[in-house]
């Protein structure tokens, strides 16, 4: 008996006579039981289907004789022995030899094999190989080797793992971090509803080009089909979201999937999707883990050098350019603002590039379409030559689509995707701004455009002043809080903004110190900003770039409510997120549109709870703001707190 570990699993006061129990020993799931003094342990799983025999019952048949009953389906166990009465089980159930000492219970497990490497083992070091640090998920029933193979990497430190409290948050978050940072995390769920809980966020980042890789649990390859609990064809139902979807079966190239799924989601900056039938996830794999040299090249496309002589011609004759630049920009952002500054242009971005350019900087001219304010399209409308940069021509948008236009964008594709353009280039952008920048000087008689930005932004600042003087009895003007959002906003922060009003006012009124903006852009879907800061915070302690820096997310009390259940994740994790919360008691951006389309206000009207309050139950600091004095304090003190901190502002729901 020298090989033996004892573990203590339960006191015996903890089993009267008569009961059974489930207890772990190690990892070992066991079925203890204590009758006419007698103490035995059993495999805890009935043959049949698994069931838990330790949730069961101890039967006395007239004989004398003592069973184990499962709960399941009924079958019966010899307690000491693990023999089925019926027989329909021809191997005996795994016994363990047991031990009282001093009122607790033992039981003894051999010594623990090494661990066999699985094929999600090899998977696992595949995704971490090719730079995957994240997983953002729920464990569950038909993802737990998955789950085993991904807990192994954490503990190693190669990997970090956010549980969530709803799948639709796991994915939102990986989508933000992707949108962010430029590289994939992933998310994981159980099959069936896991799996189709994901959907939205996979979306989000679909259309918005973030990369995420989904890994999703299936049932057992055996009951594929013919409707098995939580069974549905999850390759056909992720069909038109992942650019990449396969099944990891017995016979696959595990770690090439793997690879493949990597590198789709960071080339094409797109959806992949890994499909785990619970029977493969176990199985042992000698499959050496896939590695990502040799197999990227460098992402930057020089443009054409015709594209780039008729650029320079063009730029070199307009009197009033005007630079539009969107998400797609980020990266070359400085490229950009040198070529601004080489031909006197203003910058305009579109609401998904806020940020891009500060609005402090003397060319910065606001933000496009109907998130925009008035400065950015006095610009526009008033240009003679509009150079779009990484930017969409979507409704949203609102670029003229009938002015002399250079678009470029790295995928061909974009270029002219909803109307011609005077002279589409496809290429990076950065490279395309250094290569224009130099040979460009503007035309003799260009205008002086900086000097009436100045004047512009003027106005608007002090229309902004006289919005604050609106602000009646029904709460805070939103202009207000996005006043005090500006001035106390470290300049290097991360802000996840939610769809709604206070978005439309988060465009209009926020002005930024070049902090990094993250948003449900084409989707457009409610609920993004509090799972998407904690892809934002996630991305902190991941890189050394974003290490340290405030993140921050915006929503109204319709959004928080979709996912109000993940501040108790961002406690669990002591999440550094301060969130400000405009509280209207509305669905108002619906009851604006129902006004606008001259219908009647119908079911916009929400009842809440004190979201402050809330927060401070989930341990979470939380505080409301009924007046405006009270904004500035507030939001420095949540700033300040050390962890997730909520700013429930009561606002009014027509001041936006």
């Amino acid at each position: 008996m020298s090989n033996i570990e004892w573990f203590s699993v339960a006191k015996e006061s903890d089993v009267p006579e008569g009961r059974v129990r489930s207890v772990t020993a190690r990892n070992d799931f066991i079925c203890l039981s204590h009758y006419n003094g007698q103490w035995a342990a059993m495999d805890n799983h009935c043959p049949h289907q698994g069931g838990p025999l330790g949730e069961g019952s101890i039967e006395q048949e007239p004989d004398g004789l003592c069973w184990i009953r499962c709960p399941w389906h009924g079958w019966d166990f010899d307690p000491l022995t693990g023999v089925a009465k019926n027989g329909g089980n021809s191997k005996a159930q795994k016994i363990y030899p047991v031990e009282v000492r001093n009122g607790e219970v033992f039981v003894g497990l051999q010594a623990e094999a090494p661990h066999i490497r699985t094929t999600t083992d090899a998977i696992a070091e595949t995704l971490v190989n090719w730079g995957l640090k994240r997983v953002f998920g729920m464990v569950g029933h038909s993802n737990l080797g998955l789950a085993d193979a991904i807990r192994r990497c954490t503990e190693a430190g190669s990997l970090s793992f956010v549980g969530i409290r709803h799948e639709g948050a796991a994915a939102f978050a990986a989508s933000a971090y992707g949108k962010l940072t430029g590289k994939p995390a992933a998310c994981l769920s159980i099959a069936g509803p896991g799996s189709t809980n994901l959907m939205t966020g996979l979306w989000d980042a679909k259309v918005d080009r973030a990369p995420l890789i989904a890994l999703t649990g299936q049932v057992q390859t055996q009951v594929f089909g013919p409707g098995a609990f939580q069974d549905i064809d999850l390759k056909s139902a992720f069909q038109a979201v992942a650019r990449f979807s396969q099944t990891v079966l017995s016979t696959s190239k595990h770690t090439e999937l793997a690879s493949l799924a990597c590198k789709n989601a960071i080339v094409e900056r797109d959806v992949a999707h890994l499909i785990f039938p619970d029977d493969i996830q176990s199985q042992p794999s000698d499959e050496p883990a896939g590695k990502p040299d040799g197999r990227l090249g460098k992402p930057e496309v020089k443009p054409d050098d015709d594209d780039i002589e008729k650029a320079i011609e063009m730029i070199n004759g307009a009197r009033r350019p005007v630079i539009i630049v969107g998400h797609g920009a980020w990266d070359s952002r400085q490229r950009i603002i040198r070529l601004a500054e080489s031909i006197g242009a203003p910058v305009v971005t579109t609401f998904k590039g806020k940020g891009l350019i500060p609005d402090s900087h003397r060319h910065a001219a606001g933000v496009i379409g109907r998130s925009g304010t008035p400065v950015a399209s006095w610009f526009m409308n008033k240009s003679d030559l509009l150079i779009v940069l990484g930017a969409s021509f979507s409704t949203h948008t609102g670029i003229n689509a009938w002015k002399p236009i250079i678009q470029v964008d790295f995928e061909p594709m974009q270029l002219g995707k909803f109307h011609p353009v005077k002279l589409p280039v496809w290429g990076g952008i950065g490279a395309f701004s250094d290569a224009v920048a130099p040979r460009v000087k503007g035309a003799g008689d260009a205008e002086n455009q900086i000097v009436e930005l100045a004047d512009r932004w003027r106005i608007w600042r002090d229309e902004k002043r006289r919005r604050l003087s609106e602000e009646r009895d029904k709460g805070v003007h939103s202009a207000a809080v996005f006043d005090v959002l500006s001035r106390v906003t470290p300049e290097d922060a991360l802000i996840a903004v939610d769809v709604g009003n206070n978005t439309y006012s988060f465009g209009r009124y926020f002005e930024t110190k070049g902090q990094h903006l993250m948003m449900s852009g084409y989707l457009g879907s409610i609920g993004f900003g509090l799972p998407a800061a904690m892809g934002a915070w996630a991305a902190t302690q991941d890189f050394e770039e974003y290490r340290g820096r405030k993140v921050i997310s915006v929503s109204g009390d319709g959004g928080f409510g979709q996912y109000a259940m993940e501040m108790t994740t961002a406690v669990k994790y002591g999440m550094d997120i301060t969130h400000v919360l405009l509280h209207n008691k509305e669905l108002g951006k619906i009851s604006k549109e129902q006004r606008s389309g001259e219908w009647p206000v119908w079911e916009t009207s929400l009842v809440n709870p004190s979201f402050a309050e809330f927060a401070r139950l989930c341990g979470a600091h939380g505080v409301t703001v009924n007046r405006s004095d009270q904004l500035e304090s507030a939001i420095l003190e949540a700033l300040a707190y050390s962890g997730p901190a909520l700013v429930e502002v009561m606002t009014d729901p027509r001041l936006i």
